[in-house]
Order: structure tokens, then sequence, then C-alpha cells
């Protein structure tokens, strides 16, 4: 064996070494489905999204435990001539605070309350069925008067939907653990469910420059306190 050859092996297996460590600390360590189920006078109304849990695996264990996904958009159609919609933001409220990490622990605790013991983070991907996701584990829902305004955003209380939305409207959310496929190359069908993306779609306001996030939150009474990035409660890479 060449010089040459010897090195660029040793260079071509350094490289996979490299990319399976970095494969080991990105890939999910569970995905789930959070589903809003939402009553109306026309019906049962629904949306769902993929959403990934990355626990920290650096080596100095200095990171925190992320979240991939984004918040679920349930359209209600038309009442009155007057167009509805919910959305489970990737929040969660904290006394007078808004708190993005507890959205992390959804499926956890919802399994945990459902099987009546405390699941694991290396148990959760092995869980099955739908679990209804209730109580504080129920994320912070909005409604706006129009979409494409950050400014019209509404809180909704999960257990009085009908204060915003009207009479006749209701919520009920669940979560469903999903496999994590083949991650990074999780496309869809035998590779696994890919995370959920297209929320910029339903409030394009999202992919625009400036502080529309945040006017957003605030319009609906849950300004963020600190540095953190306001469209973290929307969407997250």
């Amino acid at each position: 064996m060449s010089f040459i050859s010897k090195w660029a092996g040793l260079l071509g297996l350094l490289a996979v070494l490299v990319i399976g460590d970095q494969i080991r600390i990105n890939r999910p360590g569970h995905k789930f489905r959070l589903t809003v189920e939402v009553t109306t006078p026309d019906g049962i109304k629904t949306g769902s999204g993929v959403l990934a849990v990355v626990p920290d695996r650096n080596y100095n264990r200095g990171g925190r435990t992320t979240m991939r996904g984004e918040a679920v958009f349930v359209d209600l159609g038309q009442d009155g001539g007057i167009g509805k919609n919910l959305v489970a933001l990737l929040a969660h409220r904290q006394g007078g605070k808004l708190d993005l990490d507890d959205i992390n622990y959804v499926a956890l605790r919802a399994y945990g309350a459902a099987r009546g013991n405390r699941v694991s983070f290396n148990d959760i991907s092995r869980q099955a069925g739908i679990v209804p996701v209730q109580g504080d584990l129920v994320p912070v829902l909005v409604s706006f008067g129009d979409p494409k305004d950050p400014k019209t955003a509404r809180l909704v209380a999960g257990d009085h939907a009908e204060e915003v939305l009207g009479h006749g409207y209701a919520t009920r959310l669940t979560a469903e653990v999903v496999p994590n496929g083949f991650w990074p190359i999780d496309f869809g069908g035998v590779l696994g469910q890919p995370v959920t993306r297209g929320i910029d779609a339903k409030l394009p306001w999202l992919d625009t420059p400036g502080e529309a996030a945040a006017t957003a939150l605030t319009a609906a009474g849950l300004p963020l306190v600190g540095t953190t990035d306001a469209r973290e409660a929307f969407a997250r890479k």
C-alpha cells in the first residue's frame, strides 16, 4: 500500500467516525405526534404535527434537551363568514412566564400519567398507543383573527375555548410516540416519520425579518422574558 493510499484510508475512516458521532449526538431520542382535536358546531376538526426530542449527548454535558418541529395549526373553517383557527404553540405557561422547555417532556409525562408510573427517556421510544395530553401538559393555545397579522393573536384557555372561539367549541389533545426512523434520512415511509414542517405557509409572517413572533406573543398576553427567540414558540430547526 502506498503512502498516499494509507493516509487516504485513514482520513476516510476518520470521516466515517466523525459523521457517525454527529449522527449519534443529533439523532432524536424519540419522536411523537401531537394531535389537536377541536369540537366545532360543524363537527370535529383536527391538526397534528410530528415533533422530535433530542437529549443532550455532548461529551461535556453542558447543553440541554432540544426540540425540532413546529406549532400545530388547526383550520376550523368558516363560522358566520369568519375564518377560525387554533394553534398549539411549542410553549407552556409557568406562572407569569412563557416556558419553552416543557414541550420536550409532553410525551414523556403524558405516557407516565396514562400508565400511572414514571416513564424514563430510555423507555419512551418503546411506548405504544395514543394517550391524552391534559392539565398542565397542554401547551399554550392561541387563535388568530387573521393568520396574516400577528397582532390579532388571542390566548385560548384549553378548558374554556368557547370564550374566544365561540359557543360549541372545545379542545382535546393527544400524544403518540412514532418511530425515529433512519435519521437523518427519515423522509417518510419505511425510512420513518419526518418532523412536520410548513407552519410558515399558515403564518406567513414567521418567515419574514423582524419581531413578528414577539408581536404575536405580546398580543396574546405572552411576552417573553430575556433574550429568548420568540420564534421558538412557533418553530424550531
